[in-house]
């Protein structure tokens, strides 16, 4: 008796921890963009040879859902080469990334409706390019690493934002490692590792902050007085350098007219977004965005969608490997030592085959399910494109909706991109605070947002508006909130206060 417990505790045992492998392919996949997720396919199927495509599956035929009806409750710059366009432009971003100090990560830049990105929209082309992650792994390949670092290293490199940046905590890349990739690693591994990564092209890449991110460029320039006083000046002097108080650096480090002209126009060559830059390499016409979803939204308001399945092939396993597998199973009384041997590694191919197709499956679903409980709660702006359209959806509404764990539909929302009539946003666009009143109602953070940019965009520039003002104005439209609540959406919004809007 005691032996059969024994006997049922170990098989309970390994079932569990094949559960557990499971889950963790499932999540892996899970997490991955359609470009992505293609290349895992193809090394997957170089790696297994029970592992093969099905080449007579249409995928372009697929409909996991189409909903409709209402939804009302659910480097070091060249100076003599650049040119003055390029120089400006750069000027810009860093203005901008400046000013968007302190917003947090749902109001980075996406692709999203406005004037300022309708041009970009037009231009998007969706085709093959050097990706922004592949040519960092290029790089990589150039070092000398172990099999450990080289795991640390691919996932910072997929961790990074549009930017470039790298904007989650070490102890955060740590868990991650641990839960998806079953990697047990040190915030000091992550952090040497990172350091590697700090030292790729373009300068900038890896940054947490834009601070750093400043000082990585700088720190690549020549010894010279002006990299010294660049150094000082992002050191210790930033938060007047992000309000352009000129005059007080000026004063601070004790420098003349001239020198100071000089040392910010060197400054202001700086590129906060070393990403976008590593973009523009393989040309500004390409895209690197590969929507997942393709959302199609009809006149009378029903919203249909697909899911964008471009390369990836329909699954199996491989017949030869299935018939082979029967075969010594039949005459299993008969095995050599050899032939068994064979046997054993036939079976764990074809289940490991057998497991891989079931994940991508499961992906499938997870996917479908999420978009379809995203389209569910914010009907009205698939219909309309209006970012006020925007209501209160946080992870835990749309986990609710489809009985998904939240951490699941975050991975889902952090890498997926949607192709709508209005533009191609990624998922997490869609997601948004609720602000709530003195009297309890709760209001979209976006859409106070969206009024709040309206009246800014309308001021007159020559007399720009306080954020008392702004206040005043925001609760005339019904949006009753705080000065300091105006003040902090304004900085989210990247826009800078009234005196430096004149």
């Amino acid at each position: 008796m005691a032996q059969s417990q024994i006997q049922e505790q170990l098989q309970q045992q390994k079932q569990g921890q094949m559960f557990s492998h499971q889950q963790l392919l499932q999540a892996s996949l899970v997490e991955l963009p359609l470009t992505q997720l293609v290349d895992r396919i193809n090394t997957e199927m170089n790696d297994n040879p029970a592992l093969e495509s099905d080449t007579g599956y249409d995928y372009g035929e697929t409909t996991d859902y189409q909903d409709g009806g209402d939804y009302s409750d659910a480097p070091e710059a060249q100076d003599d080469f650049e040119s003055r366009s390029e120089r400006e432009e750069r000027q810009s971003a860093l203005d901008e990334a400046l000013s968007n100090l302190g917003r947090d990560d749902e109001d980075l830049p996406v692709y999203h409706g406005g004037s300022a990105l309708a041009d970009e929209r037009e231009e998007m082309v969706y085709g093959e390019s050097v990706s922004f992650y592949d040519q960092l792994k290029e790089q990589m390949g150039e070092l000398d690493m172990t099999e450990r670092q080289r795991d640390i290293m691919e996932y910072l490199i997929g961790s990074l934002d549009d930017d470039g940046l790298l904007r989650k905590p070490l102890d955060a890349v740590c868990e991650e490692l641990a839960i998806y990739h079953n990697l047990d690693v040190s915030e000091q591994e992550v952090a040497q590792t990172l350091e590697l990564l700090q030292g790729f092209d373009p300068a900038g890449i890896g940054a947490r902050t834009l601070q750093e991110c400043l000082l990585l460029q700088i720190a690549r320039r020549s010894p010279s007085r002006v990299r010294e006083l660049m150094q000082r000046v992002v050191n210790n002097h930033f938060d007047e350098f992000t309000k352009k108080h000129w005059d007080k650096i000026q004063t601070a480090l004790g420098i003349n007219d001239a020198q100071a002209e000089a040392l910010f126009r060197e400054l202001r060559k700086l590129n906060p977004r070393p990403g976008a830059s590593l973009g523009e390499t393989v040309g500004r016409s390409m895209q690197q965005i590969t929507p997942d979803f393709i959302v199609d939204t009809q006149d009378d308001g029903t919203v249909t969608f697909v899911l964008n399945n471009g390369e990836v092939p329909e699954l199996k396993v491989s017949q030869s490997f299935i018939d082979s597998m029967e075969e010594y199973q039949q005459n299993k009384d008969n095995l050599s030592r050899q032939t068994k041997e064979a046997l054993l590694y036939i079976k764990k191919k074809v289940d490991a085959a057998q497991n891989f197709i079931e994940a991508v499956k499961m992906r499938r679903h997870t996917l479908s399910i999420t978009m379809h409980a995203i389209i569910q709660l914010q009907h009205q702006f698939f219909v309309d494109g209006d970012e006020a359209s925007l209501r209160p959806m946080i992870l835990r509404d749309v986990a609710e909706k489809t009985g998904l764990d939240p951490s699941t539909i975050s991975r889902v929302s952090n890498s997926k991109y949607a192709q709508t009539r209005w533009g191609t946003f990624p998922l997490r666009h869609f997601f948004s605070d609720a602000y709530v009143t003195e009297s309890g109602e709760a209001m979209s953070t976006r859409k106070i947002k969206a009024v709040l940019r309206e009246i800014i965009d309308a001021e007159d520039k020559r007399k720009p508006l306080s954020d008392d003002v702004l206040k005043e104005e925001l609760g005339r439209r019904g949006f009753p909130i705080a000065r300091r609540t105006v003040a902090k959406y304004r900085e989210q919004l990247g826009i800078p206060i009234a005196r430096l809007r004149k």
